[in-house]
């Protein structure tokens, strides 16, 4: 049924890019992850793919590294090209704002993405589309008391990125604050030493959450290294198709689903009707979270597979 409903989406959407000259629309989209990750590449998937079914010119770019500096560079320079609609995601609002709001002043229609939720209207943009991070980290750590854990760590590979740092903050809060950060880069060598040294201090731990894919894979290998795999339950947020095997084998609770493909799909379709015809939707749209657990992983991987999760 999921698959029916995104191709009668597709389709949908489509059908739009008939009745106007989209093609002479251009859009840019910029955020703060690479198409090469597992997770950013099937927001770009998403973008691709409405690109070529609204018919119109898209452009996805992001810094080399989780680096604001460029990234507010790159914000400033698709400002000055004058797009017809701005894609952003705002993971430091302090460092990305004066670039978002010049965007907006200069009558170019922006919508947010991924993270940003709390300050996206504050900034100018027409909506937000992704998951509210801080009660969906809450969930999670529900997820982990459920089982009967009570200690807890978040690795945060992107500490200062508010939406990693508030899916944090909400699992520590889940779990009564028994939960501190393990602050790593996306160095996966970098992630499984952090996480490998974090367990020989800590030997209460019983409850690993990643605020990410990328952390997943070198987290999972500490515990599984240190012997813990019987005490520890893992899960993370994002997901990428080793998650998904190991939540299929059983060796990981869960994976938390943003459905990023949506996330990267549905703005382009928006601001493509509201260059040609002045709609948009007025409220956000929250795509997750969902959560992926053994008895649909199955599924998700299969779609995962195809690009789509």
């Amino acid at each position: 049924m999921a698959m029916k409903s995104l191709l009668g989406a597709l389709a949908g959407a489509a059908l739009v890019a008939t009745g106007a000259s989209a093609q002479e629309t251009r859009i840019v989209v910029i955020t703060h992850g690479q198409a090469s990750d597992a997770f950013w590449s099937v927001v770009k998937k998403g973008v691709d793919d409405a690109g070529a079914l609204m018919g119109v010119e898209v452009q996805y770019q992001a810094p080399q590294t989780f680096d604001m500096v460029a990234m507010k560079q790159l914000i400033d320079a698709a400002v000055a090209s004058q797009p017809d609609g701005l894609v952003v995601s705002i993971p430091d609002a302090e460092a990305l704002g004066d670039s978002i709001r010049a965007a907006v002043a200069a009558g170019i229609p922006v919508i947010s993405m991924d993270s940003g939720l709390e300050v996206s209207k504050e900034l100018g943009a027409l909506l937000h589309m992704g998951i509210d991070e801080y009660p969906s980290g809450f969930a999670a750590g529900e997820k982990m008391k459920e089982l009967g854990k009570t200690s807890g760590a978040c690795v945060n590979m992107e500490v200062g990125n508010v939406a990693l740092d508030l899916r944090c903050q909400g699992f520590a809060d889940a779990l009564d604050g028994n939960s501190q950060v393990i602050a790593t880069s996306n160095d996966p060598t970098e992630i499984r030493a952090g996480v490998t040294g974090y367990l020989q201090q800590h030997g209460e731990i019983d409850a690993v959450l990643t605020a990410g894919s990328t952390a997943f894979d070198p987290a999972l290998a500490a515990i599984e290294e240190a012997g813990l795999s019987d005490q520890i339950a893992i899960g993370s947020f994002d997901l990428s198709p080793t998650m998904l095997q190991a939540i299929a084998e059983g060796k990981a609770l869960f994976g938390i689903d943003a459905q990023q493909y949506l996330t990267g799909y549905y703005p382009i379709v928006f601001l493509t009707i509201y260059d040609q015809y002045g709609m948009v939707p007025t409220n956000d749209v929250l795509t997750g979270p969902l959560f992926v657990m053994q008895d649909t992983a199955k599924q998700v991987i299969e779609l995962s597979e195809q690009g789509y999760r």
